[in-house]
């Protein structure tokens, strides 16, 4: 049992805190179930939301949770008998030595929240995007660089195999020259308009969805973005009562190392249909002068269709749950490992058996991440602009 104790702020009780809306458990709180099981010794753990009716739904969910895990977690919920939309803040100051936060709120929150977060001294895992305005990215990781804080991105897709794998392909030289990227990736309509439907106006796909292939081409070229096109739609959504985007094209032009350009392409939207095999349909190719490599990152092989349910393309490689010899249920899968990885780090950290420097090499820092949100910030304003091309700062 590790002597470091980590007392856990969670920002946001949704569904990819706790599963709440959905038929599962959502990924955060299986992963620090999952760091629990490994020996590492979590506090108490305090889900912050900002209306009492979702903190009581939350708090239902996390119960299902533990008891099908087998683990015992200490878990407070916040807000208790009002709503308030800085519940957080109180929470960050009345709980004990709080060893991190993890963030995972609407887009349009995130840099008020992280700011808040690191001017309070404490290291923050913030789920994509980073930001959408390149000044704000520069803030925060000027806050976490002067207060000397392990401050991360969510970007799971770093810890997907095939992702792994693409990333020791191109460089081992395999694809010769890059040419160009083609990336593909959509999800369920019921994402904007029902789970999402309070904030969904206040962003759009490219931000929510898109940026994940953004930082994955930095982490597999790390080339230097140059300038961004994007055009986009407005029809479905629209007609639903929601100013946003049904998809946007983006096209993006990279500097690779060795001083050569090529260009991404990524086709994205959130308005598939309800009956789509998988919430998620996503694919990826890289061309270059010597190969190609193509990711089809829906269909890993493994589908599903009952007398009840209809055809359903499942992925056991995000975040699955299996049944152990115990009869428990233990959760594994690479976004269990993006966010257990940032929480072995915080216990390192803490525990001094290792610097902040030598932790954050070959992660998503916010220093690194930064530069997804330069390209955000492009993009969204050729959108603006009529699709011209706008360089990138």
């Amino acid at each position: 049992m590790s002597e470091t104790k980590l007392n856990i702020i969670l920002i946001g009780n949704g569904m990819y805190s706790t599963g709440r809306g959905t038929d599962g458990f959502g990924t955060i709180m299986p992963a620090i179930v999952e760091t629990k099981r490994m020996g590492i010794n979590i506090g108490n753990v305090s889900i912050v939301g900002t209306d009492v009716d979702n903190s009581l739904t939350a708090k239902n969910k996390v119960n299902e949770l533990l008891s099908k895990a087998g683990i015992k977690v200490g878990v407070s919920y916040f807000p208790k008998e009002k709503n308030d939309t800085e519940e957080y803040l109180k929470v960050i100051k009345k709980i004990e030595k709080p060893a991190c936060a993890i963030i995972a709120v609407p887009d349009h929150l995130h840099f008020k929240i992280a700011k808040d977060c690191l001017e309070n001294n404490i290291h923050c895992l913030l789920v994509k995007p980073f930001t959408t305005s390149l000044s704000e990215a520069k803030q925060l990781t000027d806050i976490a660089r002067k207060k000397k804080l392990l401050a991360l991105v969510e970007f799971h897709k770093r810890w997907d195999r095939a992702n792994i794998s693409i990333r020791d392909s191109y460089n081992a030289g395999e694809l010769g020259e890059l040419l160009y990227v083609l990336v593909e990736y959509s999800q369920r309509k019921s994402i904007p308009t029902e789970i999402f439907k309070s904030w969904s106006s206040q962003t759009n796909v490219l931000n929510y969805l898109g940026v994940h292939y953004i930082d994955l081409i930095s982490f597999i070229t790390k080339a230097k973005p140059l300038k961004a096109m994007s055009t986009g739609q407005k029809y479905f959504l629209k007609e639903k009562g929601i100013d946003t985007y049904d998809s946007v094209q983006t096209s993006i032009e990279w500097k690779a190392l060795s001083g050569n350009t090529f260009i991404q392409t990524l086709l994205v939207n959130w308005i598939d249909p309800v009956n789509s095999s998988s919430l998620s349909d996503q694919k990826i190719k890289l061309i270059g002068t010597r190969g190609r490599y193509e990711s089809d990152q829906k269909d890993r092989g493994l589908t599903l269709v009952t007398d009840d349910d209809p055809f359903e393309v499942l992925n056991p490689y995000f975040s699955s749950s299996f049944e152990n010899e115990e009869g428990f249920l233990e959760w594994t899968g690479y976004g269990i490992e993006s966010v257990r990885e940032f929480l072995l780090s915080v216990d390192s950290l803490i525990a001094e058996k290792n610097s902040l420097e030598k932790i954050s090499k070959h992660k998503p820092t916010f220093q690194e991440s930064t530069l997804s949100s330069s390209v955000l910030e492009a993009a969204n304003l050729s959108l603006q602009k009529d699709s011209i091309w706008i360089d990138i700062a």
